[in-house]
């Protein structure tokens, strides 16, 4: 490409920095300095323009200058971090940060970084990653934001820096405003909430929501004979644009999964439980779809892994079994497992530890433990950090990868 060597300077709050087109290039196309570039990465040239003036904290600007010089971060300990992590989103190079300050995201190479106590009386029941690395923790009927730059959450649409409520999220039946409860959640990259909803009548079902505007655009009504709006998992595909949506045990009795496809209200596969003999060793207890493999991945209450071909409507699961080495070591009040897919490797929780599972035969191959705080009843992966919220004790912890070594 044709990166010219020109130099090029900046008044950021007062201060002078000065620079060449070669250094802001790798700030990438999609930052506040890729506008300054032509399609072919020559500098965009106005004889007019001596210096271009940021009113932009300074400091900040001369730590990410000098990451985008040495693809390394370092932090003066005057600089709080998260005004560091403000300014980056600013200029688009939160994703700079993160690689720099924490690795590339590997299961196989987390760490624990620390552990955090909770804010709120009472332990934590939902525990959800943003993609700056914060996080959110749900106590009963509050929520905490841990620097979650974020502003989304909830069945209403909540400031994850005030507090304050921008949205609630109604559901109209026959054009009248009907009362519901919302269980679970999920987002798609063009802006649309999707919630599980129980009502006191027709509203049972997948409830779809315009974020922007926080105006009802859709609704999968249940059909007979199945379960939508109890719903325990919402998945959003965005190879096929359908939606994963489980209820599981202890909810039902009955396990039900499937994917709908919004654009003809089809239900274009399924799958139960109803009619087969049902033991411990194969009651399902999460699901996750996997758009590459085609297939959905299950978990039972002793961690096996069982997994379900989506071309094949209604198939039988294929279990891959460790139930009789867990047998006789539940804890007295165990966590069911939860699972999570990350840039190709599979996580499941399990009592006080996660498993990392990795290659096409989904191998064991990681396990994170830490002895304190009880079983793990829930875990998210975000910003390149995976949080994991213990059951007994008011805490969660922060697992990171370790940045590759200087050399």
């Amino acid at each position: 490409m044709g990166i010219q060597k020109d130099r090029v300077k900046f008044n950021v709050g007062g201060r002078i920095f000065e620079t060449t087109a070669t250094t802001l290039a790798n700030a990438g196309r999609n930052s506040l300095f890729g506008a300054m570039f032509d399609d072919e990465w020559n500098l965009n040239s106005d004889a007019t323009i001596i210096e271009h003036f940021i009113d932009r904290n300074p400091n900040c600007f001369s730590v990410l200058l000098d990451l985008l010089r040495t693809g390394e971060l370092y932090l003066p300990q005057n600089l709080p971090e998260k005004l560091l992590y403000r300014e980056a989103l600013f200029y688009g190079l939160l994703d700079h940060v993160r690689s720099a300050k924490w690795g590339p995201f590997d299961g196989n190479r987390l760490r624990l970084a620390c552990s955090v106590t909770g804010q709120a009386p009472g332990d934590g029941t939902a525990i959800r990653a943003g993609p700056d690395g914060g996080c959110c923790v749900a106590h009963g009927s509050m929520v905490h934001v841990y620097d979650w730059m974020m502003e989304d959450g909830g069945m209403g649409l909540f400031s994850a820096s005030t507090g304050e409520l921008r949205y609630k999220f109604n559901v109209k039946h026959e054009n009248q405003v009907k009362s519901y409860t919302a269980g679970a959640l999920s987002f798609s990259s063009d802006y649309k909430l999707f919630s599980s909803c129980k009502g006191r009548s027709n509203e049972y079902g997948i409830g779809v929501w315009d974020q922007v505007t926080g105006k009802q655009i859709d609704f999968f009504y249940e059909p007979p004979g199945w379960s939508l709006g109890d719903a325990d998992k919402l998945q959003w595909l965005h190879g096929t644009n359908c939606l994963l949506v489980a209820t599981l045990f202890p909810r039902k009795d009955n396990c039900y999964i499937s994917l709908l496809d919004f654009r003809d209200k089809s239900m274009v596969w399924s799958w139960s439980d109803i009619g087969t003999p049902i033991t411990d060793e194969r009651r399902v207890r999460d699901a996750i779809a996997m758009e590459e493999t085609s297939s959905i991945c299950v978990v039972n209450e002793y961690e096996d892994l069982g997994f379900m071909d989506l071309r094949r409507n209604a198939g039988s699961v294929r279990w891959s079994s460790r139930s009789r080495l867990m047998k006789g070591k539940m804890p007295d009040e165990p966590c069911y497992p939860k699972l999570a897919l990350h840039d190709g490797q599979l996580f499941s929780s399990m009592n006080d530890c996660i498993s990392v599972f990795c290659g096409p035969d989904w191998v064991l191959t990681s396990r994170l433990r830490r002895s304190y705080g009880g079983s793990i009843c829930d875990f998210s992966i975000g910003g390149d950090r995976l949080f994991a919220l213990h059951s007994e004790e008011n805490v969660f912890d922060i697992w990171e990868t370790s940045p590759p070594p200087i050399i």
